[in-house]
């Protein structure tokens, strides 16, 4: 144990002086002393904008191009990498492989800690190359301190691949440099329990995801004004969701809604298609595959071949 590195310099790490009687406060106190550290996450999202708007280009632009999207973490930021990555296809239907959450431990690490596999530079190099990743994919390396050596393995692995490279860290590249192309440094200060990054961090991570799959989505022709139109339809709740949005976008009726969606497969975006060109859904899926499933682009091609 004496090649063990000191970390106490780092800001994930440091000691909050406003939690220093934390074993002592009152639940309110509790309570109210959270909710006035968590405006950090925000402002640390907010000085972040920049990198996050690039990301979401450059992760649009290279899953157009056929590329995969691929997080990557350990403990806490690995469990955020998977939770956002599989609630893409049920949001926006795509398929399971686009979006994936890499986590050290594999799967019985979601509900068992397992946070001794993060030391293992190794294996987040073996995890790259088993998933084949290529110059075409990007892949968003999450750790709270910077220092998680399976995503350190993992990037290198990915640079070398030529792949897209991000980084998600919450101390400041003063304290730790990743080689990366877009650096997200999300700097929400010490946690009120001292190191638990589980806390502002990983509000913090979960915030920037959200921010980065969903814009991604919507650059990928995924929304259509503030509607997830690639909805799928795997349960009631979901049904009558996309009931909603066609009612919402066609003012028919709950009844007309129900015929228009299963006369297309239960497909919201194709039945928005059918319901304002009339193209039948077989022809309808053949437009929004020309155009990449962008309903915008499909609407605009068809008006121009209308109006000649």
């Amino acid at each position: 144990m004496e090649n063990i590195k000191e970390r106490g310099n780092l800001l994930t790490e440091q000691i909050n002086p406003k939690s220093e009687n934390l074993d002592q406060l009152t639940s309110i106190e509790l309570v109210d002393l959270f909710n006035e550290e968590d405006t950090n996450t925000i402002k640390s999202i907010n000085k972040a904008r920049l990198e996050l708007a690039k990301s979401i280009d450059v992760i649009s632009q290279a899953l157009k191009n056929g590329g995969k999207l691929f997080y990557i973490g350990a403990g806490t930021s690995g469990r955020l990498g998977v939770l956002d990555a599989v609630e893409c296809p049920p949001t926006f239907c795509t398929s399971p492989t686009l979006v994936q959450g890499i986590m050290a431990g594999g799967d019985s690490a979601l509900i068992k800690s397992s946070e001794n596999l993060e030391d293992s530079f190794q294996e987040g190099e073996k995890e790259i190359i088993k998933r084949g990743i290529t110059s075409k994919d990007i892949v968003v390396g999450i750790s709270a301190g910077g220092t998680t050596p399976f995503v350190h393995g993992a990037l290198s692995a990915s640079k070398q691949r030529f792949a897209h490279t991000v980084a998600i860290a919450c101390v400041p590249i003063e304290q730790v440099s990743i080689d990366v192309d877009i650096d997200i440094r999300l700097l929400t200060g010490p946690e009120i329990l001292a190191g638990s990054t589980r806390l502002k961090a990983g509000t913090a991570t979960k915030m920037a995801l959200n921010i980065i799959s969903t814009g991604v989505m919507v650059k990928l022709g995924k929304v259509y004004r503030n509607r997830m139109i690639d909805v799928a339809v795997t349960n009631s709740k979901l049904y009558d969701r996309a009931l909603r949005i066609l009612q919402d976008l066609t003012n028919l009726n709950r009844h007309k809604a129900i015929l228009l969606l299963e006369h297309n497969n239960k497909k919201v975006k194709l039945a928005l298609l059918n319901y304002w060109t009339d193209i039948n859904p077989r022809d309808g899926q053949s437009l929004l595959d020309v155009h990449q499933g962008n309903l915008k682009s499909a609407l605009n091609h068809y008006d121009k071949l209308k109006n000649k």
